[in-house]
């Protein structure tokens, strides 16, 4: 059988402007993840897209996202539902496809139009993170399907609600993916410069409580138990355990308490983040919090909850994940592209792919940049390139004799 690919990728040139349609109409669908209605309308449209695929379509509904009110109870929010397409499930070699469906940008966010910066760049909410991605997983897999190899290949792709807030809803659907897949491919944008996302950061999102006893601050002051400045010492302590480990910060990033001046307030709710390394640094962070916990908790009077977790573990790289960014990189080398694979601190789903032993790529989407914020932008001609980068790949796993460096 020939190893002749250009046919097929130069099918992917005559597909730019579509795919540039389809990621603009996708981009104007609100899609904050809290607007369930918009996350549903844009998977109502993602699935009339890859219908031609032929793929076997499900709907699943995700648990609702939990989190902290400013009452410091725990209150659920509903959020869109996750879509599976499979296709070939006993072909030798399975693929995870993934790519997220909302965004950071709220239904009342005042950024909610696409527009045109230039010739070759549009700025839009998702059009980089991550609707032009989907357009590229799309069209690679459209180009693998009318390939001579598409037998050769069973896929499964799943469209998540939630990823912008840590993929708590849809973690499930991926780890069980992962009993099922050999490799993953995921639709993160690239660095701006158009590079790979190699090892990445772990990070763990949590919520503290305190509560103290309320008091007339002049005449029972001493009665009082003041919930913020027991919160201020829990902070600063937490805030010192940056520098003492390498590679783990920890970022308090919001307060609310109090009320009146007058009276000793008895809540103060924080929340912080926590990024780490490596594997092992989980365990440490979790003891040094347990030991902060108890310090205040210990104080008579003072009531204290932690709340969240680590819901992103390191992304550490496996032998079978040096390999298959070696292939990118072969691949991006054959299309011109000069490509490099560079650690980061950010986080997505390829590091709950990884965390459950398969190799992934997962910024294989559209080049763009300044993502979360009212300046994204994606430069449209990335849209065919990065489309050819991933049906490249696809097609020389496929043809390739030689896939025991996957093997478990």
């Amino acid at each position: 059988m020939t190893t002749d690919f250009t046919p097929w990728l130069d099918w992917l040139d005559g597909q730019q402007d579509e795919m540039l349609r389809n990621t603009i109409a996708l981009a104007e669908i609100n899609s904050g993840t809290f607007n369930a209605q918009g996350v549903n309308q844009v998977g109502k449209k993602l699935i009339e897209l890859f219908a031609p695929l032929g793929g076997d379509v499900e709907i699943i509904p995700v648990a609702p996202y939990q989190n902290v009110n400013a009452k410091g109870e725990v209150e659920a929010h509903a959020l869109g539902d996750a879509i599976r397409i499979r296709k070939r499930t006993d072909a030798p070699l399975q693929v995870f496809f993934c790519g997220h469906m909302d965004t950071v940008f709220a239904v009342n966010h005042p950024f909610q139009t696409v527009k045109w910066l230039d010739d070759d760049t549009l700025n839009g909410p998702g059009v980089a993170d991550l609707k032009g991605g989907l357009m590229v997983m799309l069209n690679a897999i459209a180009a693998l399907e009318r390939s001579p190899w598409a037998e050769k290949i069973g896929w499964e792709i799943l469209f998540n609600p939630d990823e912008e807030i840590g993929s708590q809803g849809s973690a499930p659907l991926i780890a069980d993916a992962a009993k099922r897949v050999h490799l993953g491919m995921i639709y993160e944008p690239s660095f701006p410069d158009g590079n790979l996302a190699g090892e990445r950061k772990g990070s763990g999102n949590f919520s503290v409580v305190i509560k103290g006893r309320a008091a007339h601050a002049g005449r029972e002051h001493h009665l009082g138990r003041n919930a913020i400045r027991a919160m201020c010492d829990f902070i600063s302590a937490l805030d010192d355990l940056n520098g003492k480990r390498e590679g783990v910060t920890i970022n308090p990033g919001f307060i609310e308490g109090g009320g009146a001046v007058n009276i000793v307030p008895d809540l103060c709710i924080s929340r912080f983040n926590i990024r780490l390394e490596r594997p092992e640094d989980e365990r440490w962070c979790q003891n040094k919090l347990a030991d902060l916990v108890a310090r205040i908790h210990a104080r008579e009077g003072i009531l204290i909850e932690l709340h969240g977790g680590f819901t992103r573990k390191p992304k550490v790289l496996s032998p079978a994940n040096l390999k298959l960014f070696e292939l990118a990189q072969a691949c991006g080398k054959d299309l011109g592209m000069q490509l490099q694979w560079l650690p980061t601190g950010g986080c997505c789903d390829g590091n709950n792919l990884a965390a459950a032993g398969i190799p992934n790529i997962d910024t294989l989407g559209v080049q763009g940049g300044k993502i979360h914020s009212a300046d994204e932008y994606v430069k449209v001609s990335s849209l065919s390139q990065r489309a050819k980068l991933s049906a490249l790949m696809l097609m020389k796993l496929a043809a390739s004799d030689d896939l025991s460096w996957l093997e478990p």
